[in-house]
């Protein structure tokens, strides 16, 4: 039993939960001059099951400005750079297909002038049994352009947590092991005192009957 126990403790330790379908995660803020950079977009259907077209654009409005520019629009498989100054800076990273859930783009080559407020706009129409829904969702990302990468606060403290985590875990897994063997060590020596006591006993009773046989 304790080493069905000790199994389980230990195989629980690598064993970790994974969740499908779509999250709606938000985009990075700070891009690298002379890097390229990942604007995220995602709008997660409310029915996985209800098929859907949608339609993607990129709009953007430099620091400093009041008006966005239309610089990228996305009708599968058609992906349409609008704007000079992003030509061929632009490329198509989302759904592949026409139920676009993804509306990410990738820049090449960033430039301190693409620092500003960039609106992905997803213009979604659900196909449903009755009737056909329209529905538009905007995302907003905020991008900073810096001439090197700087590690935040929350990234250094998430490593040291990581790192510190792996050795708690390491140093319990080492106790469990031990206390696992010494547990099996005491069942082992228990046992064999028990067989140890059990012949010994049967080695008397047969002493005995032979004695028996003797005086008669």
């Amino acid at each position: 039993m304790i080493g069905h126990l000790c199994l389980v403790v230990v195989f629980s330790l690598f064993v970790c939960q994974c969740h499908g379908g779509c999250a709606e995660v938000d985009s990075m803020t700070e891009a690298v001059a002379g890097e390229g950079f990942l604007l995220g977009c995602i709008s997660c259907k409310r029915r996985e099951e209800v098929s859907a077209r949608a339609t993607v654009d990129w709009h953007f409005k430099p620091l400093g400005e009041e008006e966005y520019r239309h610089i990228f629009h996305y009708d599968h498989p058609s992906a349409d750079i609008l704007h000079k100054d992003f030509v061929d800076r632009l490329e198509w990273q989302g759904t592949e297909n026409t139920d676009i859930q993804i509306g990410a783009i990738y820049m090449f080559n960033v430039t301190f002038n693409d620092t500003g407020m960039y609106r992905c706009t997803i213009d979604r129409t659900l196909f449903l049994p009755v009737y056909d829904e329209h529905v538009t969702v905007e995302k907003d990302v905020e991008l900073i352009v810096v001439a090197e990468a700087n590690r935040e606060l929350t990234a250094v403290i998430s490593e040291i947590v990581m790192y510190v985590l792996i050795v708690v875990l390491q140093l319990w897994l080492i106790v469990v092991l031990v206390y696992c063997y010494k547990k099996i060590s005491e069942e082992q020596e228990a046992r064999d005192a028990r067989k140890a006591l059990k012949a010994q006993t049967e080695l008397l009773e047969s002493k005995d009957n032979c004695d028996g046989v003797q005086l008669e």
